[in-house]
């Protein structure tokens, strides 16, 4: 699946892709280089997709804390997409991979960049997703700053 991922990758044009076999090398690789965006699957040993976000969100001491996530997987019930959600993915993308999908995915993230929210137990990108045109009112969440604390 890495070499496929990869090999569409470089077909839509990105320059510079490196692959990890679980979430400690790619903890290692973001430690030493710069990446546009992470995507991770769900499992993968000895660290697993989910684990890796989250220390990559709350870990004081993490190498690339607001890089755009997409995760990548065979799980598609809505409980494992929102647990993705809450763990502070920033695109969800089931399997079997489409290159269009994957294409879509990253143009939105390029595109419709989110701002990341912090609060006692989560750090990430906003988990809002619906854009509801008729809501009047206030905007509560503030500006689109890096993030808000609250």
């Amino acid at each position: 699946m890495r070499s496929i991922l990869e090999r569409m990758l470089e077909a839509l044009g990105c320059g510079f892709v490196r692959t990890a076999s679980d979430g400690i090398d790619a903890w290692d690789y973001l430690a030493t280089d710069e990446f546009d965006m992470l995507i991770t699957d769900w499992e993968m040993e000895p660290e697993d997709g989910p684990t890796l976000i989250q220390r990559l969100r709350i870990d004081s001491e993490s190498p690339a804390r607001y890089i755009p996530v997409i995760m990548l997987t065979g799980y598609t019930e809505k409980s494992k997409v929102m647990n993705a959600r809450d763990f502070g993915i920033t695109e969800f993308l089931a399997k079997p991979l489409a290159a269009r999908s994957l294409h879509a995915r990253i143009v939105n993230i390029i595109e419709n960049p989110r701002p990341f929210v912090r609060t006692a137990s989560f750090f990430g990108p906003c988990r809002r997703r619906l854009n509801l045109p008729s809501f009047e009112g206030s905007d509560r969440r503030g500006s689109a700053s890096d993030a808000v604390e609250i």
